[in-house]
């Protein structure tokens, strides 16, 4: 099933995201929460892609286990590290394992790369190679507070034009944990002609170590609320999973209520984290 179809219905969606492991010795530890996962039906479920593809095929391995269980895959798949003929030889084995949607990005820069060297500069350029291959409906990521390296915000929803003129259908967005700026930033694009539908991106923050990496690697604004929660309770873990389940719940039941019907849920393979958030909403969504 498409994933614009999925989440264009009028009954709100709710995904979860996993990634795959990067050695072989982990890869049944990563099925397994996978498949918990996935037990919970979610609306569809998306499958990371590690820097230069290092996890490729375990991408494809992971996706076709979620295709068993009824529960659709969207193959994640980044410029970094690629090259047009790596890129054919990707979406030819996702085709082949009866993958059809593609979450396409430019992915993170890792330490010491030549960007030189980089044959796609930006996501456009892929979207546009998975375009011309023809039978994936494809996604892209936005910036509801701004791509780290966009100059201004004109530049970054110029950017976001490109996408969708290159066959971009739908967007997710980064994390955030303030719902007013991904509200803002919906005004912005609609003004900006950019019609595709958004999926909000949620990161539900289980413990106080897991926000300080976010905040070295991401620039999304935090709500003194938010802090308060994090300073209370990021000296006890398990009152900190609890607040922090808590809080991306309350999220979720705000964005519902104004007309956010796609969710995503970045649940970083906790499955313990997913069924959380799924019972809460279970009246919500049912």
């Amino acid at each position: 099933m498409k994933i614009t179809d999925i989440i264009t219905q009028s009954k709100p969606s709710l995904s979860f995201e996993v990634f795959p492991p990067k050695t072989n010795d982990k890869f049944a530890s990563v099925l397994s929460a996978a498949t918990s996962i996935a037990e919970l039906k979610p609306s569809y479920m998306s499958v990371t892609y590690g820097a230069g593809g290092g996890t490729s095929q375990y991408t494809a391995d992971i996706c076709t286990s979620l295709k068993a269980l009824s529960v659709t895959p969207l193959a994640h798949l980044t410029c970094v590290s690629s090259t047009k003929e790596k890129i054919h030889s990707e979406l030819t084995n996702l085709r082949s394992h009866g993958v059809e949607n593609i979450l396409a990005l430019r992915g993170d820069i890792p330490s010491g790369f030549e960007r030189s060297e980089m044959v796609y500069t930006h996501a456009s350029e892929l979207i546009a190679q998975i375009k011309s291959f023809g039978g994936f409906c494809i996604g892209g990521a936005c910036y509801p507070e701004g791509h780290p390296e966009s100059e201004n915000s004109t530049s970054d929803i110029d950017a976001l034009k490109i996408k969708a003129e290159s066959g971009c259908e739908f967007l997710t967005t980064q994390m955030f944990f303030d719902n007013n700026i991904l509200y803002n930033f919906l005004y912005r694009i609609m003004k900006a002609d950019i019609k595709i539908p958004v999926v909000a991106g949620i990161m539900p923050v289980t413990n106080a170590s897991q926000i300080k990496r976010l905040m070295s690697i991401s620039q999304s604004a935090l709500p003194q609320r938010f802090v308060r929660i994090v300073d209370r309770y990021g000296d006890n873990p398990a009152a900190m999973k609890q607040a922090g389940i808590a809080y991306a719940t309350e999220q979720i039941i705000d964005l519902y209520a104004n007309g956010i019907n796609a969710v995503h849920v970045y649940s970083m393979n906790k499955p313990d984290v997913a069924a959380a958030i799924k019972s809460n909403l279970s009246e919500i969504i049912a």
